[in-house]
C-alpha cells in the first residue's frame, strides 16, 4: 500500500505518543502488531531526523514476524517489545496513511479479550482442528479467541459441516496424546475449557433411535480412565502437556516426589485441615485440585494423567499463569507452595504481631521468638516440611546502625558466579574480494565496548582494530553501524554481526567516507502507483562497507570500485557479449535513477573485461586463471578516454603504479585473507590466482613501496598473462548495474546525488546498486555470494564453566549493598539508605528446595547462565554454612540427599522443562518429560539444565519398601527400557526430540 504525504516529524511523534499514552485496553477493541525494528527506526527518524534523513524507515514491513509469506502465519513465541510492538487502532491507521505497507502484507489486527482479572491483546488466537465423528478424515482448521464460548465453536462447526438445523449435538475435546474429554458446558469460554492450539474438537449428532454414535469409543477414552488391567509403579506416571505446560508438569513431578507432602495427601490428612475462610487462600480449591492429581499419579493405574482441572484452577487464582504461554517452573512452584499453605493453614484467625529488632539480644533468643511468632500465624504441612529460618543483618552506611532480624524462607534462591566474559560469533569480511566471509568465535569482556570486539578479532585476522567497522545486518541491510565506543551489551546473541575490514587511505588529504553499499533488484514492472514511472526494487544479498576518498565518489570511480569488490561472485562481461538489450525508454529511466547522469558518462570507465565464461567456477584450473589475469590486465592497460580526465579515476590503468600503492601490511593481510579462502577450496589458489587477487585489492590500498615479493608477483603475472595488446579498444556498453543514493532502509531518497556525485554526505552515506533481473541472472552468482568459511575458532569446543553448589551457597551468604530501587529505612537517620545486607542460614527444613538463579535480568542485559552446577546426590552437608555451630539435644543434623531436579533446556525466550525424581518406594531414579517417563541413571542427573533442586534431610528418609526394578521393560509397565545411548539421549534431550517437544 502506498502512502500519503505525512505531516512534519514533530507532529507525527506527538500524535502517536499521545495516542499510545491515552489508549487503554478495552474488551473488543482492535490493536495492531508492528515489527519492532521498523517501529524503533520510525521513532529514531521522527526524534532525530529530517524529511531526508538516512533513518527514514520506509514502508511498514512485518516480514520478520511471518513464518512464511504465503500464509502470513505469525512465527511462534514472538515476544512483545522484543519482536513486535502493539499500537492502538487509531495510531496504526495514521502510520498506515503516512508510510503504507509492503505490498501484499495484511494488517495484523488483534482483539483485546477480557480474561479473569486482566485485559490482554490476544496476539495468538488459538488454532484448533474441527471434524465430525462420522467423518474424522475431513478436518478443517479454525481460529477462535480465548474469550469465545464453546457454543460459538459448536455454531461454527454446524455451519462448516452443514449440520441440519435442530440436530442434537455434543462436543469432545481431543488433546495431542489422543485422550478425549467431553465439553459439557457450552457456555464455558475457550480459556476456561483449557482448549489450546493444535487440539481437535469432534462433534457427534444423536442417532434417530436416541443413542449416540459413540457410547464410549476407543478414540474418546480418557487417559485417566485407562483399562483396569494396567498396573504400574505408583508415582511413575507422566503428565500430559496441555500446550506449553511443561513448566507446570516439571514442578508437579518434583513436588510429587517429596515424600512427606505426598503421604499427607495420599492419607487424605488434608481433608481435616482445609481452610475455607482464609482470605489469603483459595477456598481450598488449589489443595483439592492438587490432591486429585497426586492421587491419580500414585494410584499405579495410569500411564499419564491430564492435569486439566488443576491448570484451570491455577489460572483462575493466578492470572499470570493464564493461557498457554511458557512460564517459569520455579515461579509456579512458589505460587503453589504458598497457595497450598494458605488453603491448609491450621490458623483460622491470624493475630497481629509486631516484629521486634534484636537490639543486642542473643541470636538464639531472637531466632526462637521469630519462629514462635511465625508459627502463631502460619501453621500448615507446608511450614512443617519446607520452611526454614535465616538471619538478616543490615548496616547503615551513615550512622552504622545494625539491624538484626530472623525471617522464614520456603526455598533458597542462590546466585551463580557470573562470568565477566562473553562469547560472540561474528562474520569477518576481508578487503580481499576473493576471500569468503569467515565466521569467528571471539571472547570479549561482558561489559566491554565494540572496540574490544575488534581487538579480539584482530588477534585472529592480523588486521588492526582501527581498520574494522562492526555492523548489525538485518534483512539485507544495515540495522545499525556501531561506533567503537558503544557498549557490547546492546548487541544480542541472535543478531547477525558482520565486521568489515577497511582500506587505509594514508595519502588522503581529507577524512575518507565510510560508504554503505546495498544490492537491489529491480522488478520487471514499473511502480505507477507511487505517482512516478520508477521501477520497484527489493534488497538482496549481503551489504558491504567501503572506505572511499571523497574525491573518488564519482559514479564512474564507484562503479569500478564496487565491481572490483564483488569479483568473487559477479562475472565481468566478455567483450563479445552484447548488453545493449534495453529499450529506449529504459535509457531515460536510468538517467532518472542515477540523478541525471547519462550512461555515456559511466560506460567508458564502467567495464572491466573478464573471462568468457557463463558460470563462474569455484576452483578454476590454471588455464582459467590465466584467462582471467589476461582479461583483467588487458582492461587495466587500456588508455583512458578524455571524458575520464575531469576527475581522478579509481586507477586500474598502470599495474606497477597500483602495486606501488600497496603497503606491506596490506599485502600480508590479503595473503592472510586468501589463506581463509584457500581452506575452503580443495585445490587452493594457484600462483596466477594469487597475482590477480593482489592486483584486485590494490586500488583500495594506500601508498607504499614496491617490495621484493611484489616484484616477484609481477614476474609471475607476466608469465601467466600474454601481452595486453589483444583488447586495445575500450568497450562502450551499458553497465551491469546502476548506482543510486538511498537511505539507511535501502529506499531511494529524493534530492541527492546532485552535480555528478552518487553520494550525499549530510549523514552516513548509503548507496544501492540496482540490477536488472536479467543482468543479475546472467552475471551474479547467488550461490557463490552466500558462501562463507568457518575459522578455526568455530571448531574449538566452548569450555563449559563448572561451579560447585557450595560456591553458590557461599555467594548467597556474602555481604551485598542494597539496590537503589530497594533501600532500607534507617530508624536512626530517619531516611532511606543503601545499607549493606548479609544473610546467614540459621535453621533448615526437612525438605530443602534450592533454586539456581540461572536467569539474570539487569537494566541493560538479559541472559541465561548455562554453567554446570556440580551438586551432590548424597551427603550435602550444611554444617559449615549454618550460623549455629552447636546443635542442642534433639535438633536434626544438617545432611541432605537429593530427591528431585527440575530442568530447563533452551534460552530466555523459549525452552522446555523436564524433571528427574527418585521414587520414594523403590529408590529408583526416573526421567519425566511430560507424558513420557523413562528410567534414569545417577550419572545423568548433574547437567547444565538443572534449575531447581529438592533435597530431603537424611534423618527423615525412610528405607524403600520395594526392591529397585531392573531396567528391562516390565510387561505391565509403560517405562521403556533404555540402553546407554538412549539414557544419554533422555538426559541431554537431543535436538530432534527438543524440536518436537519444545513448548
Amino acid at each position: 500500500m502506498t502512502a500519503a504525504e505525512p505531516p512534519g516529524l514533530e507532529t507525527q511523534r506527538r500524535e502517536i505518543e499521545s495516542l499510545l499514552r491515552e489508549s487503554e485496553l478495552r474488551a473488543g477493541d482492535s490493536w495492531y502488531v508492528v515489527e519492532r525494528r521498523w517501529y524503533e527506526q520510525w521513532k529514531e527518524f521522527v526524534e532525530t531526523g529530517d524529511q531526508n534523513s538516512s533513518s527514514f524507515p520506509g514502508q511498514i514491513d512485518n516480514t520478520e514476524l511471518f513464518e512464511d509469506l504465503d500464509s502470513f502465519h505469525l512465527k511462534e513465541r514472538l515476544v512483545e517489545n522484543e519482536d513486535f510492538m502493539l499500537v492502538p487502532a487509531e495510531a496504526w491507521h495514521r502510520l498506515l496513511a503516512w508510510y503504507g505497507t509492503v505490498d501484499g502484507q495484511p494488517p495484523l489486527e488483534r482483539k483485546v479479550v477480557d480474561l479473569p482479572s486482566t485485559l490482554k491483546v490476544e496476539v495468538y488466537p488459538i488454532e484448533i482442528f474441527l471434524c465430525l465423528h462420522s467423518n474424522m478424515e475431513n478436518v478443517i482448521t479454525a481460529k477462535f479467541s480465548r474469550a469465545d464460548s464453546i457454543h460459538s465453536i459448536q455454531r461454527a462447526m454446524c455451519e462448516a459441516f452443514t449440520v441440519p438445523a435442530g440436530s442434537e449435538c455434543r462436543l469432545w475435546m481431543k488433546s495431542s496424546d489422543s485422550s478425549c474429554e467431553r465439553l459439557r458446558n457450552v457456555h464455558m469460554s475457550v480459556l476456561e475449557a483449557c482448549l489450546s492450539s493444535g487440539m481437535t474438537v469432534i462433534m457427534e449428532m444423536r442417532n434417530a433411535d436416541g443413542t449416540w454414535p459413540s457410547s464410549r469409543p476407543q478414540i474418546m477414552r480418557n487417559s485417566v480412565e485407562e483399562q483396569d488391567s494396567y498396573r504400574g509403579q505408583p508415582g511413575v506416571c507422566g503428565l500430559t502437556n496441555l500446550g506449553n505446560t511443561c513448566f507446570m508438569n516439571s514442578a508437579l513431578q518434583c513436588l510429587s516426589n517429596a515424600p512427606p507432602l505426598t503421604e499427607y495427601f495420599l492419607q487424605s490428612s488434608y481433608l481435616e485441615e482445609l481452610n475455607f475462610s482464609n482470605p489469603l487462600g483459595m477456598k481450598g480449591e488449589i489443595a483439592e485440585a492438587y490432591a486429585d492429581v497426586i492421587k491419580q499419579m500414585w494410584s499405579g493405574r495410569h500411564y499419564s494423567v491430564v492435569p486439566r482441572v488443576f491448570k484451570t484452577k491455577v489460572g483462575h487464582f493466578a492470572s499470570q499463569f493464564l493461557g498457554y504461554q511458557q512460564h517459569d517452573s520455579q515461579e509456579l512452584l512458589s505460587f503453589l507452595l504458598d497457595g497450598l499453605h494458605e488453603d491448609l493453614n491450621r490458623v483460622k484467625n491470624k493475630e497481629y504481631i509486631e516484629l521486634r529488632d534484636a537490639e543486642g539480644r542473643p541470636d538464639q533468643e531472637v531466632a526462637e521468638e521469630a519462629w514462635r511468632n511465625h508459627r502463631r500465624r502460619n501453621d500448615s504441612v507446608i511450614v512443617d516440611t519446607f520452611h526454614g529460618l535465616f538471619k538478616s543483618t543490615l548496616v547503615c552506611p551513615e550512622c552504622h546502625k545494625v539491624s538484626v532480624t530472623f525471617d522464614p524462607f520456603c526455598y533458597l534462591s542462590v546466585p551463580l558466579p557470573v562470568s565477566k566474559e562473553r562469547v560472540m560469533e561474528v562474520f569477518f569480511v576481508s578487503l580481499d574480494p576473493h576471500a569468503k566471509p569467515a565466521q569467528h568465535r571471539v571472547v570479549v569482556p561482558k561489559a566491554g565496548k565494540v572496540f574490544d570486539l575488534c581487538s579480539a578479532l584482530a588477534e585472529m585476522t592480523n588486521v588492526p582494530p582501527t581498520q574494522m567497522v562492526v555492523a548489525d545486518v538485518f534483512n539485507h541491510r544495515f540495522y545499525k553501524i556501531y561506533s567503537a565506543d558503544e557498549s557490547l551489551s546492546c548487541i544480542l546473541d541472535r543478531d547477525d554481526i558482520f565486521v568489515y575490514e577497511l582500506s587505509v587511505l594514508e595519502e588522503a588529504e581529507e577524512q575518507p567516507v565510510l560508504l554503505a553499499l546495498y544490492l537491489r533488484e529491480r522488478s520487471h514492472y514499473r511502480d505507477y502507483g507511487s505517482g512516478g514511472s520508477s521501477y520497484g526494487t527489493s534488497l538482496f544479498g549481503h551489504p558491504l562497507l567501503l572506505s572511499v576518498e571523497r574525491r573518488r565518489c564519482s559514479r564512474q570511480a564507484l562503479y569500478q570500485l564496487i565491481l572490483q569488490r564483488l569479483e568473487r561472485y559477479v562475472r565481468p562481461p566478455d567483450p563479445s557479449e552484447d548488453l545493449e538489450e534495453e529499450e529506449e525508454d529504459e535509457e531515460e529511466l536510468y538517467k532518472t535513477q542515477t540523478n541525471g547522469i547519462s550512461d555515456e558518462e559511466e560506460t567508458d570507465d564502467g567495464e572491466k573485461a573478464g573471462p568468457s565464461q557463463t558460470e563462474p567456477e569455484p576452483e578454476p584450473d590454471c588455464g582459467d586463471e590465466s584467462a582471467q589475469s589476461q582479461s583483467n590486465d588487458s582492461a587495466a592497460a587500456e588508455p583512458r578516454p578524455p571524458v575520464n580526465h575531469t576527475e581522478p579515476p579509481l586507477d586500474h590503468g598502470d599495474t606497477e603504479t597500483n602495486r606501488q600503492r600497496e603497503p606491506n601490511a596490506n599485502a600480508a593481510n590479503a595473503n592472510a585473507a586468501n589463506a581463509d579462502a584457500a581452506n575452503a577450496d580443495a585445490n587452493g589458489p594457484n600462483t596466477c590466482e594469487a597475482s590477480s587477487r593482489s592486483a584486485a585489492i590494490a586500488s583500495e590500498s594506500p601508498a607504499g613501496h614496491t617490495t621484493e615479493e611484489e616484484r616477484e608477483e609481477d614476474k609471475q603475472e607476466e608469465a601467466c598473462s600474454p601481452s595486453p595488446a589483444a583488447n586495445q579498444q575500450p568497450a562502450r556498453r551499458k553497465s551491469l548495474f546502476t548506482i543510486q543514493a538511498v537511505n539507511s532502509n535501502g529506499t531511494t531518497e529524493r534530492g541527492t546525488g546532485e552535480g555528478g556525485s552518487a553520494v550525499s554526505f549530510s549523514s552516513q552515506p548509503y548507496v544501492a546498486i540496482d540490477w536488472d533481473p536479467d543482468m543479475k541472472k546472467r552475471f551474479y552468482n547467488e550461490n557463490e555470494a552466500e558462501k562463507y568459511v568457518k575459522h578455526g575458532s568455530m571448531e574449538v569446543p566452548q569450555q563449559q564453566t563448572t561451579v560447585q553448589l557450595q560456591e553458590c551457597i557461599e555467594l548467597f551468604t556474602t555481604v551485598e549493598t542494597l539496590e537503589e530501587e530497594n533501600p532500607w529505612y534507617c530508624p536512626v537517620c530517619k531516611k532511606h539508605q543503601l545499607a549493606t545486607k548479609k544473610l546467614d542460614l540459621w535453621s533448615l527444613p526437612e525438605v530443602l528446595i534450592i533454586h539456581l538463579k540461572r536467569f539474570s535480568y539487569t537494566k541493560f542485559t538479559r541472559e541465561k547462565l548455562d554453567s554446570i552446577v556440580d551438586f551432590p546426590l548424597r551427603d550435602l552437608d550444611f554444617s559449615d554454612s549454618l550460623l549455629r555451630k552447636s546443635l542442642s539435644n534433639g535438633e536434626p543434623p544438617s545432611r541432605y540427599d537429593l530427591i528431585a531436579v527440575s530442568n530447563h533446556y533452551g534460552g530466555l525466550r523459549d525452552g522446555h522443562y523436564t524433571s528427574y525424581a527418585r521414587n520414594k518406594d523403590n529408590d529408583q531414579w526416573y526421567y519425566f518429560d511430560d507424558s513420557k517417563v523413562t528410567y534414569a541413571r545417577e550419572d545423568q542427573i548433574v547437567t547444565n539444565a538443572a534449575y531447581v533442586l529438592f533435597y530431603h534431610r537424611q534423618d527423615k528418609i525412610r528405607k524403600p519398601t520395594l526392591p529397585a526394578p531392573s531396567t528391562s521393560p516390565a510387561p505391565s509397565n509403560d517405562i521403556t527400557s533404555c540402553n546407554d545411548a538412549e539414557l544419554g539421549a533422555a538426559a541431554a534431550v537431543t535436538s530432534s526430540y527438543v524440536t518436537m517437544e519444545t513448548d
